[in-house]
């Protein structure tokens, strides 16, 4: 894979095992390791800035001073491309929508998109990285797309020159990030035999797949598109010197719950666990998801003992306190001290 255009994260991000993780799991004490790419280091971190470095790339070389992505309220790629934007000197546009707004329901990095109420979490680095938010409301991803590029045309009429980056970070062109990722890994943990990662708008996985294989790359579903195995087949065919079908694809998707609104309980005991083990925090939307789609792969063996796997670790930090209902299920694990008897 040829390097990205454009620098913005620090690689190769660490792999750490997680030996008491693997233990709860019932995997053995060798067997699970975490690639940290939380730690990609932009903008609080995450797996959108690898897709940054070519998309954001991209908009450089076509000459664009303004970028413009979609998102839901607390998006970490609308996050992140606002830290892009702050590195490079271009101005930045968020298109953010969905129900519930910041001061609602609206979970980190899905649903939640009216000004108003707490702009905690993301919301808070997006300002902070001088990004202008232009509110959709209560929208479909259609309706987003074309609040989206009527702000485009709006910031054309002013003189601008903008990219519209697309939702998530997602396409091939994104995707080659994670081709990067795949080769990472293949270097850093050999003998590896499931690498698990969330699969939200479907380039993460894309990549991983075309760089590592699908049998190798286990993706759990957290509800972000209709067909999530024709995206990331969409996504990977490009960059494969065979397609992949969809239905080779690992997925599961029985992770999605009520959507990304809602803390599952499954997702709820991943926070804890990670971070009751290894001192490791996933956020309640991907990373949480993912976790607890790992835990049930093993409980029905997809995932064995004594086979290497990867947990993706793709951030989302931020997200975790524009989550009201994450926030309240963390700070309820605090114990009094002296303890009760």
């Amino acid at each position: 894979m040829s390097r990205p255009p454009v620098a913005l994260g620090t690689f190769p991000t660490p792999v750490e095992p997680a030996p008491r993780l693997a233990a709860a799991l019932g995997l053995g004490p060798d067997d699970l390791w975490v690639k940290r790419d939380d730690l990609t280091g932009l903008g609080g971190g995450g797996n959108k800035v690898r897709k940054l470095e070519w998309t954001v790339g991209a908009a450089l070389a076509d000459g664009a001073d303004t970028l413009v992505t979609t998102g839901a309220a607390q998006s970490n790629h609308a996050r992140l491309t606002a830290a892009a934007g702050a590195r490079l000197g271009l101005d930045v546009v968020l298109v953010l929508g969905g129900p519930g707004g910041p001061g609602g329901s609206g979970g980190a990095g899905g649903s939640g998109g009216s000004p108003g109420g707490s702009r905690s979490g993301n919301l808070a680095l997006d300002g902070l990285f001088g990004a202008r938010l232009a509110w959709a409301g209560d929208v479909d991803r259609a309706g987003l797309d074309a609040a989206a590029a009527e702000v485009c045309e709006q910031l054309r009429a002013a003189g601008a020159r903008p990219a519209l980056v697309p939702f998530g970070g997602s396409s091939t062109l994104g995707a080659r990030g994670y081709v990067c990722c795949g080769e990472e890994l293949r270097r850093q943990v050999p003998g590896l035999r499931t690498a698990v990662v969330a699969l939200g708008s479907g380039g993460t996985m894309a990549g991983l797949v075309a760089s590592l294989g699908a049998e190798a790359v286990l993706g759990v579903d957290v509800g972000a598109v209709a067909d999530p195995a024709s995206v990331v087949t969409g996504f990977a065919a490009p960059l494969t010197a065979e397609p992949v079908a969809p239905e080779r694809l690992r997925i599961r998707t029985d992770q999605v719950g009520g959507g990304y609104p809602v803390l599952t309980p499954a997702a709820a005991d991943a926070l804890r666990l990670a971070a009751r083990t290894e001192g490791l925090v996933v956020d309640p939307v991907y990373t949480g998801r993912a976790l607890a789609g790992l835990a049930a792969a093993v409980r029905d063996g997809d995932v064995r003992p004594g086979e290497r796997t990867v947990f993706v670790h793709t951030g989302g930090l931020p997200g975790l306190f524009g989550h009201a209902a994450a926030v309240a299920y963390a700070e309820s694990g605090a114990l009094p001290y002296p303890a009760d008897d």
